[in-house]
């Protein structure tokens, strides 16, 4: 009875939101139509909203142990319980600005918030995954909730063609995934991550045939994370999902699938693989170097909305692996602290892609292009102020957040010595510079050819685009309060 308890202690969360996801569906057949019912999905929103706040208060209220449970399949340390209040606080940001969204697009179907909550069960459990075995059932069940919600928006053609192109070579991802899992576990018989890094001690002395076959299981699984991640060179598939798929689940996209795949990336590279430091760390340098400049030349070239910041999160994924081929020490810290900045930079960008929609003809309508963005600074010159903001954060521009981000990614390359892959970088960052600021000539100085009417933002995405931009515009007056926390998961991590 203790032990059953000891496993179950550390999953309240995930056990809490699956008979939530249980309790929405049953609501949802009884008072459900055929048409849909739109009270029905502004319920079951608040329903997500107050059990994720729950699975918080769950999850932050626990006395953070380091164990391994459930026969090794799930670990429960101090950094699960970092990164899974982290992912929990960005679901909830996340349904709160896009509750609005769903109720302008009529998605009049419960199931959408049935599926973002077993979305999240399967993120939080892929932080904790411990084994191989269900770190691929983790990652297969948070696929297989991501190619519907990809698809979800059954009246349109780009929606299912994004749905499918996603579950097409998702698949390919999660065949690559099971290959090179498949050749470990046949060479070594182990899929546990701690009897592997106990394995793999002083690798060197292996048998040459044997170490050949586990560099090359290990080349395979590195492959798959960085296509879930959407590297490059593995990421066709990110700027035909990222459009095709509905903004709300673009921005769930962009925002909470890579805290959970960071933290995969983290944990199977530190723990089982960290004697094959040097043959990763190259892989992932290369793979951040095309990332920025694939992420930086592409965007230029882009005339849709979401391509655009697609193309974006892909030079961000970039910096991202530049922190982790630097190794687990001082760069894990950085790591965490730009990705803080970069989902608080997200956020913002998309609770005003959500809300903010043309009224013309008595009708409302998406934001799509570029050039839509034309004269928004005479509609609504607050939301153009914080989409500048935004957007000069991402490029880079001091003081605001994001140069201090990419500041925090850089040192640790100069102290590296590597000047060569530190300078490219500086220069594509300042290329990068160029695209955003071209936004910011759409906005406030090309001329409009038809004249249209904004449609205000609601009250929660109006607070939560404020907090964002003081955040983002102040962050220099206390620099140390995120940098503590992305310290604390550096350090409950290594520990």
């Amino acid at each position: 009875m203790n032990n059953f308890i000891y496993n179950i202690y550390p999953l309240l969360s995930e056990i809490f939101l699956v008979l939530t996801s249980c309790t929405l569906l049953s609501y949802g057949v009884f008072y459900s139509s055929s048409k849909g019912n739109p009270l029905l999905i502004k319920s079951c929103s608040y329903i997500t909203v107050q059990s994720s706040i729950f699975s918080l208060i769950l999850a932050y209220s626990q006395e953070p142990f380091h164990s391994l449970i459930w026969n090794g399949f799930l670990i429960a340390d101090f950094f699960t319980y970092e990164i899974k209040s982290l992912i929990i606080v960005s679901f909830i940001v996340w349904v709160l600005i896009n509750s609005s969204y769903i109720i302008n697009e009529k998605l009049n179907s419960f199931e959408y918030w049935v599926l973002v909550l077993l979305a999240l069960t399967a993120i939080l459990l892929v932080t904790q995954a411990y084994d191989f075995l269900i770190i691929y059932l983790c990652i297969e069940l948070q696929s297989l909730v991501f190619y519907i919600l990809a698809s979800f928006k059954r009246t349109s053609e780009f929606s299912t063609e994004a749905g499918l192109k996603y579950f097409v070579l998702g698949a390919f991802s999660s065949a690559i995934l099971l290959l090179g899992i498949s050749l470990i576990y046949g060479l070594t018989g182990l899929t546990n991550l701690s009897d592997l890094s106990k394995l793999f001690t002083d690798v060197y002395f292996i048998d040459g045939n044997l170490f050949k076959g586990i560099i090359v299981g290990l080349i395979l699984i590195i492959v798959a994370f960085l296509f879930k991640l959407g590297a490059a060179p593995f990421h066709m598939w990110v700027p035909d999902v990222y459009e095709g798929s509905p903004t709300s689940i673009t921005a769930f996209f962009s925002i909470i699938p890579k805290l959970a795949i960071i933290s995969l990336i983290c944990r199977v590279l530190m723990f089982a693989f960290y004697d094959f430091s040097e043959l990763f760390h190259k892989l992932i340098l290369i793979s951040a170097f095309l990332s920025v400049l694939i992420g930086s030349l592409n965007t230029f070239i882009q005339v849709k909305l979401k391509r655009f910041f697609a193309f974006s999160s892909i030079n961000n994924v970039g910096f991202l692996l530049l922190a982790l081929s630097q190794g687990f020490g001082e760069s894990l810290s950085n790591l965490f602290f730009y990705l803080i900045i970069y989902i608080v930079s997200i956020i913002g960008i998309f609770s005003i892609l959500a809300s903010v929609r043309f009224l013309s003809s008595n009708n409302h309508y998406q934001i799509r292009y570029l050039k839509d963005l034309s004269g928004m600074s005479k509609f609504n010159p607050t939301v153009s102020v914080a989409f500048l903001v935004i957007l000069f954060s991402m490029a880079g521009i001091p003081p605001l957040g994001g140069f201090f981000s990419k500041i925090f990614i850089l040192l640790p390359l100069l102290q590296g010595k590597a000047f060569g892959i530190c300078i490219i970088t500086v220069i594509l960052s300042c290329i990068s510079c160029f695209y955003y600021i071209r936004v910011v000539k759409i906005i406030y100085f090309d001329k409009l050819e038809n004249w249209v009417y904004l449609y205000p933002i609601d009250k929660f995405n109006s607070v939560i685009l404020g907090l964002i931009i003081l955040f983002i515009a102040f962050l220099f007056y206390d620099i140390e309060l995120i940098f503590l926390i992305s310290k604390l998961c550096s350090l409950a991590f290594i520990n």
